[in-house]
């Protein structure tokens, strides 16, 4: 699957993995069985999570721990692929 078609999935995606105060480390596990189920998982980094780092950092730090790819990230969403 192309990279636009991905993007274009992502768009029409919900949100299905908040990453709130807790930090990363409480959803990996919840992030790796969803992309397990499908192959596009969209999650959110409130503000609570973000602390001093950026989405961006978040989002490529929880995309390692998980070994998925990010399709894009945007405002404070992410979008997951394996």
């Amino acid at each position: 699957m192309s990279e636009q078609d991905l993007r274009k999935r992502a768009h029409d995606a919900d949100v299905t993995v908040w990453v709130g105060k807790a930090g990363i480390e409480s959803v990996v596990d919840e992030l790796d069985d969803q992309l397990t189920e499908r192959d596009l998982v969209k999650a959110k980094f409130l503000r609570a999570a973000r602390g001093s780092a950026t989405t961006e950092e978040l989002a490529e730090e929880l995309a390692d721990r998980v070994n998925a790819d990010i399709v894009e990230t945007r405002g404070h969403t992410a979008v997951y692929h394996r």
